[in-house]
């Protein structure tokens, strides 16, 4: 039984290690959509719109029954969809156009320790040392890595936007957490997460922009697709599927892998030059995930 639960976790953390590192590849899907003239919410409806119909899709060929979901439960889809994953885009976007991406990238990743202080009060987890020691190698990591505070003055908007995105990042765990406390699997909690994603940004998207720029580029409609697929789909599923095995604030910290990942992509791909900064924070990061796959 022992080594049953301990196999079961060992699953559980690779799967919110898997999903950290395929949502450091988003970078590439950003990069090559800015390309075409698309913005940051734009390409935040995108990945929703995709990832919902690629789920819905796969939902009505093979898991039917998944799709089902009573309506006392919507508020964790609600949740999920649109307290999180939309309320996380607007407010982190905004925070890039109050001030510089990596202290946007900064602020973002209080999110771990939004995580633990609700998982603590909603879900009885305890704080640990062990926790504690890992969250601050993980936030200092996630310092270095993204380069640390810009010049100039951060601003009030600044810092309660970012602040505002790291909170609505951490709310996933926690409504997820809900979802699957009432029985729904990571296929359903996805599903449904992204439709109400799609609801939540549609406002601030005009789809005739979005219709020129992909008439005039095809293939990126094609690449677009492929690219939400692998940095969307798949590891919102790995992740949710991830927190029915280990502490929501255990999964937040691994998490954390996601910007040493997009930084080894910056280098690789984008011939970004490596700081020795990077490198400590890096090193940081993947220690707090050690510390909490013990």
């Amino acid at each position: 039984m022992e080594q049953k639960r301990k196999a079961g976790k060992g699953s559980a953390i690779l799967c919110v290690l898997g999903a950290g590192l395929l949502w450091g590849c988003m970078g590439l899907m950003v990069r090559n959509m800015n390309r075409i003239g698309l913005g940051s919410m734009e390409i935040a409806f995108c990945r929703s719109v995709v990832t919902f119909a690629v789920m819905l899709a796969g939902m009505l060929v093979f898991r039917r029954k998944g799709l089902r979901i009573r309506i006392r439960d919507l508020w964790c889809f609600v949740g999920t969809g649109l307290l999180s994953v939309a309320f996380f885009n607007i407010c982190y976007f905004s925070c890039m156009r109050y001030t510089s991406l990596s202290t946007a990238a900064i602020l973002l990743y209080t999110a771990p320790a939004f995580v633990m202080v609700l998982s603590h009060f909603l879900f009885r987890e305890k704080f640990t040392v062990q926790k504690c020691i890992a969250l601050v190698l993980a936030f200092a990591g996630c310092v270095l890595v993204s380069g640390g505070f810009g010049a100039g003055s951060i601003g009030v908007m600044g810092i309660l936007t970012g602040i505002g995105a790291g909170f609505g990042y951490a709310l996933y765990s926690i409504f997820g957490r809900f979802a699957i406390q009432r029985g729904y699997d990571s296929y359903t909690i996805t599903t449904y997460t992204f439709l109400f994603a799609a609801l939540g940004t549609l406002p601030f998207v005009k789809l005739s922009y979005l219709y020129e720029c992909f008439a005039a580029d095809g293939c990126m409609l094609l690449f677009g697709i492929g690219i939400s697929i692998a940095v969307t789909v798949v590891p919102y599923l790995l992740y949710t599927k991830g927190l029915t095995g280990i502490e929501n604030g255990k999964a937040s910290i691994i998490a954390s892998i996601e910007p040493v990942m997009a930084t080894v992509i910056g280098v690789l791909v984008f011939r970004e030059p490596m700081t020795v900064m990077g490198t400590m924070g890096m090193i940081l990061v993947l220690a707090s995930t050690v510390i909490c796959s013990l």
